[in-house]
């Protein structure tokens, strides 16, 4: 189980470097100005192999997750909500990417300042999981 852990933590770790520079790409994204072509299409195609990329390490981690929790067993509080913050995150990684095809298509109208919002949950998220593992609250 030990290796199990350990390769959880590591595409737990890679993923979450995705979630936290995908959205940094789309703040930049709804900053670029309209007259420059090349510099919106460097970006999504940087989004785009980003989101490719990061989906399978979200699927490998939550996998070993589920491997982890039917060897060790679902008891605690802590590991619900740690849990319900998963699934948060697996929403937040799937609106990503519906978000990154609003920008394929031309169709994003949310400003840099709500993407500068939206790009520090997984930082809360994370920073909530830590301590529900860590500490076990409840």
């Amino acid at each position: 189980m030990l290796w199990i852990k350990a390769f959880h933590i590591i595409f737990v770790v890679s993923w979450f470097a995705g979630l936290f520079y995908l959205p940094r790409i789309f703040v930049n994204l709804a900053m670029v100005p309209a007259d420059s072509g090349a510099e919106r299409a460097r970006l999504l195609l940087m989004a785009k192999k980003l989101f490719r990329f990061i989906t399978p390490l979200g699927v490998l981690a939550i996998g070993l997750g589920l491997w982890l929790w039917f060897g060790f067993g679902f008891t605690g509080g802590w590991l619900h909500a740690k849990t319900a913050l998963v699934i948060g995150l697996a929403a937040y990684h799937v609106w990503c990417g519906m978000l990154l095809a609003e920008f394929a298509s031309g169709r994003s109208t949310r400003t840099h300042v709500w993407f500068r919002f939206f790009n520090e949950v997984p930082v809360l998220a994370l920073t909530i999981i830590c301590i529900l593992v860590v500490v076990k609250p409840f």
